[in-house]
């Protein structure tokens, strides 16, 4: 596991939870001031989730070297964001820190990419980004690891084309409370567009690859995009694909455990939860799941809704198995997420009227047929019960019918999936595991 330094997780633990920090005998009141701001930077670093890019495999906290898939088979590699001086971010004033979180500009000059979130950084407080900084110059470890560089093709190597980008893109100002919303929404919408950056993942992008909307001002906000060889989820209200039938307890029972009664957390969003929301604050998880769950459907046109139907359960309960990928349904899925689709809360999700099973890209439903689920990590605790892998099991056709049985059952209705779909991602998340376990092999 990643590890961070006792003394720093001691005094975050002392501020989460309100316990008076301040002098002591033996700490001057500077002194104190200053492993305050540490320890709320530490906290903030938690909301940003700045762990899960900047880290590979096996590799030290906030060292890099991690591949990130893009458009146009492009892989970048996030930096090495550890104070180490030659190849990290050591001789980083406050104002280049500043710079390249809110305005996408390393200290040399040169334009990061927006697969780093500045855009959404931008809506970050000065006071946090000040935080921030004290936690990664005095708290973090440096390591001394070379930077990789990004493979992309041109015109895209062409970094100068990012401050024509940030012109037409990003907006520079911080988060400003709405004067329509309580505390709490305000205070929710600030971790979700800032320093949560959900919409970097959550919102679909135009064809220069910009978030179509940055705040909930725009329906499309949240609405679900595809993300690395998965299909990140729609965060709206619809009640089909969306968060429409979670309430808010369900909403803060999963950002804290990765688990409720309707839902588990696999692909993109494991490292969210085991590297960031498990550790927030109660009162912070409770304000994002209200901001969340004041946003409207973003298919207010989708009136049909989710409705169960039992003629696949009866099927299955009577071995017929006419309906091509039912046989391999009930041999290898039914004992899990039973013949009639319902799972197992809190552990097994239900495949009936999953958002993830109709979403109308398949990608996240074969990607975790094929690869499986990697472990939650809650309170140090790996859960116990996790998609296993049936690349080495089920041949491509195989997995299609399997997949279009789970999409047509039950009362789902979602498009069909293609052998050669399945054959595509297949070798392209090999490819991805392969780089991985070089990574591995080579700590």
């Amino acid at each position: 596991m990643l590890k961070l330094s006792r003394n720093v997780v001691a005094l975050a633990l002392l501020l989460l939870i309100g316990m008076p920090y301040g002098r002591t005998d033996s700490a001057p009141p500077a002194q104190s001031a200053d492993a305050a701001l540490v320890a709320r930077g530490q906290y903030l670093a938690y909301a940003a989730d700045c762990v899960a890019c900047h880290s590979s495999p096996g590799g030290a906290a906030y060292a890099g070297g991690r591949p990130m898939g893009l458009p146009l088979n492009s892989t970048i590699y996030p930096t090495n964001i550890t104070p180490d001086p030659q190849t990290g971010i050591g001789l980083y004033t406050l104002q280049d820190f500043d710079r390249a979180l809110r305005r996408g500009i390393a200290r040399d000059g040169h334009h990061l990419y927006p697969s780093m979130p500045y855009p959404s950084y931008a809506k970050i407080s000065d006071a946090d980004i000040a935080a921030l900084y004290a936690y990664f110059m005095k708290a973090v470890q440096p390591v001394h690891q070379e930077n990789r560089p990004a493979q992309i093709g041109w015109p895209l190597s062409m970094r100068w084309l990012m401050s024509l980008w940030n012109l037409f893109f990003l907006d520079t100002h911080t988060y400003q409370p709405s004067a329509d919303h309580d505390a709490q929404w305000n205070r929710g919408a600030y971790l979700v567009q800032g320093l949560g950056h959900c919409g970097a993942c959550h919102t679909p992008r135009g064809w220069l690859f910009q978030e179509k909307a940055l705040t909930q001002d725009r329906r499309v906000y949240l609405s679900g995009a595809p993300l690395d060889n998965w299909s990140a989820a729609d965060l709206t209200g619809d009640t089909t694909l969306g968060l429409g039938r979670w309430s808010e307890a369900d909403l803060v029972q999963f950002l804290k455990t990765g688990h409720n009664a309707t839902g588990t957390a696999f692909g993109s969003m494991i490292d969210v939860i085991n590297y960031s929301t498990q550790y927030l604050s109660d009162a912070d998880n409770q304000a994002i799941a209200h901001y969340l769950k004041s946003l409207p459907p973003a298919h207010p046109d989708d009136t049909q809704g989710w409705h169960y139907d039992p003629a696949a359960a009866n099927a299955l309960a009577g071995l017929k198995f006419d309906a091509p990928g039912s046989q391999t349904y009930s041999q290898y899925c039914a004992d899990c997420h039973q013949r009639d689709g319902s799972g197992q809360a809190l552990f097994i999700p239900a495949l009936a009227g999953n958002p993830s099973v109709l979403d109308a890209n398949p990608i996240s439903l074969v990607n975790i047929i094929l690869n499986g689920s990697s472990p939650l990590v809650v309170s140090g605790n790996p859960d116990f019960y996790r998609m296993a892998s049936y690349r080495t099991i089920l041949n491509d056709q195989q997995i299609a019918d399997l997949v279009n049985f789970v999409r047509t059952s039950w009362g789902n209705h979602a498009p069909s999936v293609t052998p050669d779909q399945v054959a595509t991602l297949r070798a392209t998340t090999d490819a991805v595991q392969v780089e991985e376990l070089n990574l591995l092999r080579m700590r």
